[in-house]
């Protein structure tokens, strides 16, 4: 218990465990639904030494001999500095039990609580399937100590709207969000989500302009909508985890009915890089546990400002592009608005794409069109890119329109 022969340790472990009535920083016990670690910051700062990391390493062996998810909260200072190298080494050991675990096809839901600081954070926390973390906690791999200033990026809410943290949940809503992660997260059944109804016209449009004007219309129903139609309960996931969160991409978790069912939607707005980062993610996540995904395309494009453009979005979506071709669960999309380029088509399902009687799909919008065949007849020219949803069927593009009896995979309202 002292490696280093460090003066005075065995004395800070034993007053240690005096306070806190426990032999180590974590201790772990099996639930019904998972096997929960709880760090206790009172032992020795919550840090990890090499005992700590074989009752961690008990904790995970537990959950994938049950075949149970794991959940972690957290409350750390990062590794023990009495136990040298050895205690840093125990982040390898960390995170080869999460890579485990994630073999095993488990999950891991972290919960970050006051603090959650150095190494643990970016392994055991940040590697997490979805975290969670309580307000006002202290979060980063700086603790208070090190860092070089007092800044609001060290905390829950930094993290989150750096795209790290999924939620930050208030302590008395926890216990119910984390039984809703973790049935939606057991629940994966592989069998492709309906279409969602349409919400908005149901008659289709006379000409490809009257199609875009309709998508464009501050009235149609957008994402939101669509999804409290279409779910009876659902579970925002947020963040890149590469610093960064788009707004104007929801993605999730839902139930509707008894299946659980990923999404993914637009919100009609240009898609940033951290936008098709955050929908790669989810479909990863995904597919790891066997859940259908449904996305919602809404979009006029991938932003293309020079902010953008710095922050990869190129390559951005070339990963959403994979993710969706290489996907092992089945994507079913709508096109509920406008369907701009690459950008809306990044998230489309090749095969199993429909639209909505008030969108449309297209290589480009109408007016850059225009500008790089440099004519001046948007009207005409919208006619000319066969972009409504009528012509989009005719051409194959897409199986069907929302609401069509002849759509084999739309469902009517009453089988909801």
């Amino acid at each position: 218990m002292n490696p280093l022969g460090w003066p005075g340790y065995e004395a800070r472990l034993a007053r240690a465990r005096e306070r806190t009535g426990g032999p180590e920083s974590v201790s772990w016990r099996r639930e019904q639904h998972a096997v929960v670690l709880s760090f206790d910051f009172r032992f020795l700062g919550g840090s990890v030494g090499t005992a700590t990391g074989a009752l961690v390493e008990e904790a995970f062996g537990q959950a994938r001999a049950a075949g149970l998810p794991l959940v972690s909260l957290i409350a750390t200072g990062g590794s023990r500095m009495q136990e040298g190298m050895l205690s840093l080494r125990q982040l390898q050991r960390v995170a080869r039990l999460c890579a485990a675990h994630r073999a095993a096809g488990l999950p891991h839901v972290a919960v970050l609580r006051d603090p959650t600081t150095g190494g643990v954070w970016a392994s055991l926390g940040a590697g997490a399937d979805v975290v969670l973390a309580l307000p006002g906690a202290q979060v980063g791999f700086a603790g208070s100590r090190v860092r070089p200033v007092d800044d609001p990026a060290y905390t829950a809410e930094g993290q989150f709207a750096a795209g790290a943290v999924d939620a930050v949940v208030p302590p008395d809503e926890l216990d119910a969000v984390l039984a809703r992660v973790l049935d939606l997260l057991t629940r994966g059944d592989a069998v492709p989500a309906e279409v969602p109804r349409p919400l908005g016209a149901t008659d289709l449009p006379a000409t490809g302009w009257d199609a875009v004007l309709r998508a464009r219309s501050p009235r149609r129903p957008r994402a939101a909508a669509y999804l409290d139609d279409y779910f009876d309960e659902r579970v925002a996931l947020s963040g890149d985890r590469a610093g960064g969160v788009d707004p104007g991409v929801l993605c999730g978790l839902g139930r509707r009915g008894g299946r659980a069912i990923a999404y993914a939607a637009q919100t009609g707005s240009a898609t940033t890089p951290a936008g098709f980062r955050t929908a790669t993610r989810l479909i990863r996540l995904a597919e790891r546990f066997a859940l259908p995904v449904l996305t919602l395309v809404d979009t006029p494009g991938a932003a293309n400002d020079p902010a953008a453009e710095r922050a990869g979005v190129g390559s951005a979506i070339a990963g959403l592009f994979a993710a969706v071709a290489e996907a092992r669960v089945p994507i079913t999309t709508l096109v509920i608005g406008e369907g701009g380029s690459g950008g809306a088509l990044a998230l489309s399902a090749p095969e199993h794409t429909w639209i909505a009687p008030d969108a449309y799909f297209s290589v480009i919008a109408p007016e850059p069109a225009a500008a790089i065949l440099k004519r001046d007849d948007v009207r005409a020219l919208a006619e000319d890119l066969k972009l409504r949803p009528q012509d989009l069927v005719e051409l194959g593009v897409v199986r069907g329109i929302a609401g069509d009896s002849s759509a084999p995979d739309s469902a009517p309202d009453s089988a909801r």
